[in-house]
C-alpha cells in the first residue's frame, strides 16, 4: 500500500490489564502491560519506512508509551482531543456489568452518565482531523478504541455512530486516506501488514 500525504495513520495503543478485562478505560491513566510494551514495539519495523509529517499521541500513558515503543520518541506531540472517551460513571466496569441495570445501553446511542457522548468525541475528532490535514504529509495518531472509532468515520464524512461497526485490536494499524478526492478506508484494524514506502 502506497502511502499519500493526506494519509491518517490510526495505531491504537497496547494491552492494558482493563483492556484484558474489557473494563472501559477512559482517562484512568494506566500502563501498558508487560505484553502490551511487547506489542507497541512491533509497530517499529511496521512503520519505519513511514515519513510522517507528523506524530500526534493521547497525552494518557499507554498511547505515549506505546508511541514511544513504535519508534517515535522524541518527536511526539501530545495531543489531548486524542484522549479516550470519558466514561463517566461507566469507568472501569464491563458493558455486561452495565447492562445488569440497563439491559437496553448502548455507547454510541446514550454516551456515558457524567461522561462524554459520541457526538461530543467526535467534535475532538474533527479538531484532530483538522490539525493532521493540514500538516505537510502523513500523519500517525496514537490513541484509544473509542476515540478511533468515533475518528474514522468523522475522517470518512460518515455518521460518528458507524464506529460500532469498526473493531480495533491492541496495536493495529488502519490507515484512512482518499481515492480522487474522495475519504476513503485504506486499511483497517491491520496486526501485520508491512506497508510500502511512498514512491
Amino acid at each position: 500500500m502506497a502511502t499519500t500525504p493526506n494519509d491518517l495513520w490510526l495505531v491504537r495503543h497496547g494491552e492494558t490489564e482493563w483492556s484484558l478485562t474489557r473494563r472501559h478505560t477512559g482517562r484512568t491513566d494506566i500502563p501498558l502491560t508487560a505484553h502490551g510494551e511487547q506489542q507497541a514495539a512491533t509497530l517499529q519495523p511496521r512503520l519505519a519506512e513511514i515519513d510522517f509529517a507528523l506524530v500526534l499521541a493521547s497525552p494518557l500513558q499507554r498511547a505515549h508509551r506505546t508511541a514511544e515503543l513504535a519508534g517515535f520518541a522524541g518527536r511526539i506531540e501530545s495531543e489531548p482531543d486524542l484522549m479516550e472517551l470519558d466514561y463517566g460513571q461507566y469507568e472501569g466496569i464491563t458493558t455486561a456489568e452495565i447492562r445488569e441495570t440497563r439491559p437496553d445501553w448502548d455507547l454510541w446511542r446514550d454516551g456515558c452518565p457524567g461522561g462524554e457522548t459520541v457526538a461530543e468525541a467526535a467534535a475532538r475528532a474533527a479538531r484532530v482531523i483538522a490539525r493532521a490535514r493540514a500538516a505537510d504529509g502523513p500523519v500517525l495518531l496514537v490513541a484509544h478504541a473509542h476515540m478511533l472509532r468515533t475518528l474514522a468515520p468523522v475522517a470518512l464524512d460518515l455518521h460518528p455512530d458507524t464506529g460500532r461497526h469498526l473493531l480495533v485490536d491492541p496495536t493495529s494499524i488502519s490507515v484512512v486516506g482518499n481515492e480522487r478526492g474522495t475519504p476513503a478506508l485504506k486499511l483497517w484494524n491491520d496486526l501485520g501488514h508491512l506497508p510500502e514506502p511512498s514512491a
